[in-house]
């Protein structure tokens, strides 16, 4: 490869392709861009891009990624690769969690999700000019070596003067840490900013092509044979059968076997690149005629925006899908009014409603288990209320697993009365403090990171419902067990 590399990484496929949309339409004929869907793949390819001599000024990673985050990724980089700039993406607003990737990720800048199509692209035409600014500053380094030697004093006094900085940052991060809620509230927000900012693009993408495209649609179309036209119709309706979405190590494989091919069929990089992307890389014989016209490209280019805006609609109906269910999920945890009276509900509905504001932790790397009785009935109860408990119980089994592992959910019906099983495959607890976790104020955390509260509060609830709450623990596995009577 000639051009230079701009690799994107997002475990969110409907996110990365759109980002790698964006960058394609701004950058692609000065830059290959290339895409990994985790902290882990984009590592291999970077490694082997470097090994391969590429030129890789910038990586633009997503923060929060199943195994490895954006965070760790871009130390890792950093590590490998110092002058590469780098962009974190983020959907969070904790401040303390920015402070520490900027600290040791050595960020060029983060962006916050949704992300305005127009500040990426002058953020990456920023990061990518000040990249090839420091080559040249780098040769003339030899000569300010005898000015840096007199600042050394200087710069050991500030590295001082930071080092402190960045220990009262930890004091600081340690006595702010978010509570219960607050986490789940954080948790939610990079849940529904990734759809939205996924609508948001693909909505400007569709806008800009009906804004710059639309009229030569016309033009385009009387500039083709009747030939040449049939085959244009037969490629779309060929890549729009095409419903599998690629991961980045695939298109790679497939665009090189194009390439593979260009001795045959004349098929440049450029164009491998566009077929691949619009979903046609099996059999291309049929489909010659069109790519050896002298007007392939242009053609090409026609077909790949369509394509785009058929993608975009279906990254609109993915996104809205997803986000539909997070603020329905928001919705019914918090429609209950506080009148003292009890309301109508279902457990069931209560706890599917707690795991799907979770769904941000429990996705990176937490299997969940449910067995549900058939026909659970309706009763009375304070729905809201209860609703804490499942809270910080399904809270408390994450911090127990480290947010990996097994967590198992069992609704029953036992004796008249309705049985929540909430087991996690945890460390356990130790049995000298089972008698004491129900106690208002005990905890074993580090102080700042909990209250005491979560379980005494759950009791009392249960309590208001004349119901119980027990544990029971080994190592690997710790079952709450709460009874809540069905009146009669």
């Amino acid at each position: 490869m000639n051009k230079p590399v701009i690799i994107c990484v997002d475990d969110e496929k409907s996110a990365l392709n759109t980002i790698q949309m964006e960058l394609l339409e701004s950058l692609g004929e000065e830059y290959f861009i290339e895409v990994a869907e985790s902290g882990e793949e984009a590592l291999v390819l970077f490694e082997e891009l470097s090994q391969d001599g590429c030129d890789i000024p910038l990586v633009i990673s997503d923060f929060i990624m199943p195994g490895m985050s954006g965070s760790e990724l871009l130390q890792c980089i950093h590590l490998i690769a110092p002058k590469t700039f780098k962009i974190l993406l983020t959907g969070i607003t904790d401040t303390t969690a920015l402070v520490e990737a900027l600290n040791h990720a050595n960020l060029y800048r983060y962006i916050l999700k949704p992300w305005d199509s127009h500040e990426l692209i002058l953020t990456v035409y920023d990061a990518v000019k000040s990249y090839y600014k420091d080559q040249l500053l780098e040769e003339q380094n030899n000569v300010l070596k005898e000015i840096n030697a007199t600042l050394q004093e200087r710069t050991d006094e500030l590295s001082q003067t930071l080092n402190n900085l960045k220990s009262t940052q930890q004091e600081l991060i340690q006595s702010e840490k978010l509570a219960t809620l607050g986490q789940l509230v954080a948790g939610i927000a990079h849940e529904i900013n990734t759809p939205l900012g996924a609508i948001r693009s693909s909505v400007e993408n569709i806008a800009q092509f009906f804004n710059n495209s639309l009229e030569q649609l016309p033009i385009f179309f009387q500039s083709l044979s009747e030939e040449r036209q049939k085959d244009f119709f037969i490629l779309l309706k060929q890549a729009i059968k095409q419903k599998n979405l690629l991961s980045s190590k695939e298109k790679r494989q497939f665009r090189r076997a194009l390439i593979r091919q260009s001795t045959e069929y004349d098929i440049d990089e450029t164009t491998a690149d566009t077929l691949v992307e619009i979903g046609i890389y099996d059999d291309i014989k049929m489909f010659l005629p069109l790519l050896q016209d002298p007007n392939s490209k242009t053609i090409l280019d026609m077909a790949y925006q369509l394509i785009s805006l058929q993608k975009s609609t279906h990254t609109i109906n993915i996104a809205s899908h997803r986000a539909t269910k997070i603020v329905f999920a928001l919705k019914n945890f918090a429609r209950y009014d506080h009148t003292g009276e009890k309301t109508s509900a279902n457990i069931i509905e209560g706890i599917e409603t707690v795991l799907t504001l979770y769904h941000n932790q429990l996705k990176h790397g937490v299997t969940i288990v449910k067995n549900y009785v058939d026909d659970l009935p309706w009763i009375l109860c304070y729905p809201d209320e209860l609703n804490q408990v499942w809270t910080n119980l399904v809270h408390n089994a994450l911090q127990a697993m480290s947010n990996k592992g097994t967590l198992q959910i069992d609704v029953i019906i036992q004796d008249n009365q309705i049985s929540i099983a909430i087991t996690d495959s945890g460390a356990g607890i130790p049995e000298e403090i089972k008698s004491k976790i129900f106690k208002p104020f005990f905890t074993t955390k580090s102080a700042g990171e909990g209250s005491g509260l979560g379980l005494d509060i759950a009791k009392k609830i249960l309590d208001k419902h004349d119901g119980t709450i027990t544990v029971d623990s080994v190592v690997g596995k710790t079952t709450f067990m709460v009874l809540i009577p069905i009146p009669n």
